[in-house]
């Protein structure tokens, strides 16, 4: 399906469902024409240069203790854990003008920054130390509360409202659609918050929750990994939990944390949404911490840390490593496929996805490439940052949020950046979120790319032109970003089937680092795992440190 080919009508019914398209395209009211805008992000010829074989010799060679491969937010973790540790013979590489990754965030045309990917995290719990301690050095946190557990700055959690849903015409408040519930509704949604608090009251005899922040604190008992070998939808009927309304709650949180329907969703990655972000049974879940921005904030802080060992627009094309190896050679390419850099180190920490060793380490690519590395799949995502030059009509019902749902919409809908300034009138941004589900992860990436900017942005108008009938009038700028591999996904057997256990392992001077290892794409996850691979090089180079992990 080339989306470039459609009429409108078939691109808002591949998109956005057949039913919507007939009654979009059925209005007599011609829709103004698209406003500018553009494709953001670094193309995909490079990296397909590189994976067809773009493997160049260098003029020159620099030495590095360590060599960074990825300027995403693990790769910027251990840039920051080695300088914590006093230790700065390093250099990160990325192939992007900005570092980043999918918490990347960006300025140009807008009132505020605004962000290209992930935009919040929760508060932490006191057992994530090394979070505490960055968003101590944020100036995020006012100290300690009696037990011990952080206490985050009001003007940095989420202001209220936070969220709103959009269905039949009417916006109602939170997430969960109460209005027209039924009395069955209501009882099946008390026995599920029923079990989402049983989960997380269970300990293990290590007194390891089952559901925790970072995934490298949960438990690995039986009883939990064995959620992992259904999906989350066959765990909901052996549960009598036939609500469309708690389905579609739920189906939206899978949605939007991995990219992937209910059923194809493991039910240990379904409940680790709800459990791994409540204190205890019966408590909420934990506030959220943002900025207009989102995690772009977090991720410019640890930019400004790292900077001087930083180089951006250099893409790592060779790892030379073997498992007996002392040391390690990089080759990067510039941004074009030229001018190739050479740099000899130590160790390497692999901040970058699994699925890229089999095409940069030298081992894998020309050897015997490990199983586990095929069973990493990733999912394809669209975000449009619409730029408004006045706030679109109010509308019945629910005030504006900083999140904005559409029940009846395959989109996750869309957050606004100025809502935490308090910004209520005049210009703003929303950022619009598309994920794309389809069960074969290679399929998802054609069809996210089969369709350009514009036929994207008709999407993202028409999606949301549900609520906001004058988005069109408003729109002054519409620019669209793309992410073909965006998130680790999931699915049923993957988060305990052992893959991710291996795929930690370094390959000799190789450490790997990446939020895809731990089954869920979080920030805390992308850190953690910085944490851990710096950790690994330092005490590997006999430098000692105690760990911010445990």
């Amino acid at each position: 399906m080339n989306g470039r080919g459609l009429t409108r009508r078939e691109l808002l019914a591949a998109f956005l469902g057949a039913p919507f398209a007939l009654a979009a395209c059925g209005r007599r009211e011609a829709a103004p024409p698209l406003p500018e805008g553009e494709i953001v992000g670094a193309s995909d010829r490079l990296g397909h240069l590189i994976r067809d074989g773009l493997r160049p010799e260098p003029e020159s060679w620099e030495r590095a203790g360590v060599v960074i491969v990825g300027g995403g937010v693990a790769g910027l973790a251990a840039a920051w854990r080695f300088l914590r540790a006093g230790f700065e013979e390093f250099v990160l590489l990325e192939l992007e003008a900005a570092p980043g990754g999918t918490a990347r965030s960006g300025e140009a045309h807008g009132v505020v920054p605004y962000p290209w990917g992930a935009h919040y995290v929760p508060a932490p719990q006191k057992e994530n130390r090394a979070l505490v301690a960055l968003l101590g050095e944020l100036g995020v946190l006012e100290g300690a509360d009696a037990e011990g557990q952080p206490i985050v700055g009001e003007q940095f959690l989420c202001r209220d409202p936070e969220e709103r849903v959009y269905y039949r015409g009417r916006w109602y408040e939170g997430l969960y659609l109460h209005a027209g519930a039924s009395v069955e509704d209501a009882r099946q949604l008390q026995l599920f918050n029923a079990e989402v608090d049983a989960w997380a009251a269970w300990r293990d005899k290590q007194g390891r929750r089952a559901f925790a922040i970072p995934v490298s604190h949960c438990s690995d008992d039986a009883e939990v990994t064995a959620l992992d070998r259904v999906s989350m939808g066959e765990w909901m009927r052996a549960r009598g939990f036939s609500s469309e309304r708690l389905r579609w709650l739920v189906d939206y949180g899978c949605r939007d944390d991995y990219g992937l329907s209910v059923e194809q969703a493991s039910a240990w990655a379904g409940l680790f949404y709800f459990a791994s972000r409540m204190k205890g049974p019966g408590a909420e879940s934990q506030p959220l911490i943002t900025w207009p921005e989102g995690n772009g904030r977090l991720v410019r802080h640890l930019y400004e840390k790292a900077r001087a060992h930083v180089r951006l627009g250099l893409a790592v094309a060779d790892v030379r490593a073997s498992e007996s190896s002392n040391g390690v050679e990089v080759v990067a390419v510039g941004r074009d496929g030229r001018d190739a850099l050479g740099f000899r180190a130590g160790h390497v920490v692999f901040a970058a996805p699994q699925f890229l060793t089999k095409y940069l380490l030298k081992s894998y690519r020309e050897g015997f490439c490990p199983p586990h590395v095929a069973e990493f799949e990733y999912g394809a995502w669209m975000v449009a940052n619409l730029f408004l030059s006045e706030r679109p009509r109010a509308g019945l019902g629910f005030p504006a949020a900083w999140d904005n749902v559409l029940y009846e919409s395959p989109s996750l809908g869309y957050v606004t950046a100025t809502h935490q300034r308090g910004l209520e009138r005049g210009p703003t941004v929303l950022t619009y979120y598309y994920p794309l589900t389809e069960p074969n992860p290679r399929e998802a990436r054609a069809r996210l790319l089969s369709a350009g900017r514009e036929e994207w942005a008709e999407v993202a108008l028409s999606d949301l032109q549900r609520a906001h009938r004058d988005i069109r009038a408003l729109t002054d700028r519409l620019d669209v970003m793309r992410w073909g591999h965006a998130m680790i996904r999931p699915r049923v057997g993957f988060q305990w089937g052992g893959a991710r256990a291996r795929a930690q392992k370094p390959f000799g001077p190789v450490h790997f680092a990446h939020t895809d290892l731990s089954g869920v794409a979080l920030f805390e996850e992308a850190f953690d795992h910085g944490l851990r691979a710096a950790e690994e090089v330092l005490g590997a180079r006999g430098l000692k440190s105690e760990s911010l992990r445990s």
